[in-house]
């Protein structure tokens, strides 16, 4: 759960690509070199974390036969000249013995989509992650620094400049995965690029690996791009980490897996107390601010939910086809229904209440209100006043327990996985880049693709079809607000249409 506001202004000066052959730095206008950028624009953006404000560098751009165009990673020697090479000493360790392939080829790209029809162009790539056969740091000149963010401790980006670093040892860290939480600490806020980059400098450090969500990624950006201006010999990694699923590009995020799992102990508790007395109902709030992909994932895992309700489906309480109608249509069939509710549902029926909505949170964010509660006041209210029916209603709020757990053994094992990804390149010189999987193949996505938007259940896909069939539930569009279409958004090869309600 980690979110930064941002916002972004493209200009369109000329755009910089890489000569697919020999890797020749070459400059074009947009339409001779590739195709028009994402958003419509290409060039430089800039981009602002807590006050922070920083131009990023226009993209690279690899372009090939056959529509094939590689959003490629910076890297060391785009502006540090003559940086020495040493051999991987992976070749030599024992584990690798019996592997064909000790390191990835520098060519290796990982498409980005991969469902295409038989004249499709081949589309954005992206590079592929792994050991390379040249390093450009020794291990022993390696000094890394790892950063956590995301809510209510102290570290994260203020532990740059704070002084309270922890010196991590193969001892330190023997057991950490067995952990709860973080035992560096993590933090809101405390975003000041100029000190964060000072410290990175006066410490000599030349490795950062950025732990995060969308907000942190777009800080680790900003970074980036400051050590960059100087001429930082300093690789800046980032690692996707948030269950809230809204990074995008990459297949999923660390922790979302954990994250439904132990949702679903929550839904489960709700459908045993609702069924166990007359008309029952269990609503239980799930983490997810922009992106309900945990109380849809959690809505299909479990299938006791006869409700799911996402940011991304707007839905109203009274008159035919709303929640109201719905409720007392389960209840007459059933005598006792389950609702999940993401947090960040229905918040525009929320802004016309007493509480603001105009308050931030340390990140910059609009500090949401309770959703959970508030919807739970309003179906009491509804069937006592109006329907003279007595609900007995258990509001379930898990979301501290959920953060709390230890993570599942396929989040460990891709914790594992983006590790050995963010490492190796690092030390093969590539910076400014997240790390993840695109298509089930790991690879090293630019932090612009990363921090571009923020993942979100698209209403109109197969996904959310699944999981409406599976509560049976209606979609709760009023007649009375019709459908808008709201644009078509192009992000690399992927052609998504959005629908809202005006």
């Amino acid at each position: 759960m980690d979110s930064t506001s941002s916002s972004a202004s493209l200009i369109i000066p000329s755009f910089r690509c890489f000569d697919a052959t020999n890797h020749r730095r070459y400059y074009s206008t947009l339409p001779s070199c590739s195709p028009t950028p994402r958003g419509g624009a290409g060039g430089s953006a800039s981009i602002h974390v807590m006050g922070n404000s920083t131009t990023i560098a226009d993209p690279k751009i690899v372009t090939g036969d056959c529509g094939y165009l590689l959003d490629d990673v910076p890297h060391l020697s785009d502006y540090i000249q003559d940086l020495p090479t040493y051999s991987n000493p992976l070749q030599d360790n024992p584990a690798y013995s019996v592997v064909k392939q000790y390191f990835v080829d520098v060519d290796d790209t990982v498409a980005d989509k991969i469902v295409v029809s038989k004249e499709s162009p081949r589309g954005t790539h992206f590079r592929r992650a792994g050991p390379r056969q040249k390093v450009y740091f020794e291990s022993d000149e390696v000094r890394a620094c790892i950063v956590t963010c995301g809510v209510y401790a102290l570290g994260g980006y203020k532990g740059f400049y704070a002084r309270n670093t922890i010196p991590l040892t193969p001892k330190v860290v023997n057991d950490i995965h067995k952990r709860v939480g973080t035992i560096l600490g993590t933090s809101r806020g405390g975003h000041d690029t100029s000190k964060i980059v000072d410290s990175i400098q006066d410490r000599g450090i030349n490795q950062v690996y950025i732990i995060g969500g969308d907000g942190t990624q777009k800080g680790a950006s900003v970074i980036f791009e400051e050590i960059r201006r100087r001429g930082l010999k300093v690789a800046v990694v980032g690692i996707p980490k948030t269950i809230d699923n809204d990074i995008p590009v990459i297949d999923k995020s660390f922790g979302f897996d954990t994250a439904v799992e132990e949702a679903q102990r929550a839904i489960s508790a709700a459908h045993v107390e609702s069924e166990s007395i007359e008309n029952g109902i269990g609503l239980v709030k799930l983490m997810g601010r922009h992106s309900g992909f945990i109380a849809m994932y959690a809505t299909l895992a479990s299938r006791d939910v006869d409700c799911c309700l996402i940011p991304e489906s707007p839905f109203y309480l009274e008159g035919p086809g709303g929640l109201f109608e719905y409720i007392g249509k389960r209840l007459n069939e059933n005598a006792h229904m389950v609702i999940v509710v993401a947090e960040g549902a229905g918040q525009e029926l929320l802004s016309g209440n007493t509480c603001t909505m105009d308050n931030i949170d340390a990140s910059g964010n609009k500090q949401l209100q309770d959703v959970g509660f508030w919807i739970s006041q309003k179906i009491k209210d509804h069937f006592s006043k109006k329907q003279k029916l007595t609900i007995n209603l258990k509001y379930i709020d898990p979301t501290y327990m959920i953060c709390a757990v230890p993570s599942n053994a396929s989040d460990n094992v891709y914790c594992t996985l983006l590790a050995h990804s963010a490492i190796h390149g690092a030390m093969a010189r590539y910076t400014g880049f997240t790390v993840g999987p695109v298509i089930g193949k790991h690879s090293c996505i630019p932090f612009q693709r990363i921090t571009e938007r923020q993942n979100k259940v698209v209403i109109t896909d197969r996904m959310w079809a699944r999981c409406l069939s599976s509560t049976n539930q209606p979609s709760f569009f009023s007649a009375k607000q019709p459908f808008e279409k709201i644009g078509d958004e192009k992000h690399g090869d992927n052609h998504v249409e959005d629908l809202a309600i005006k």
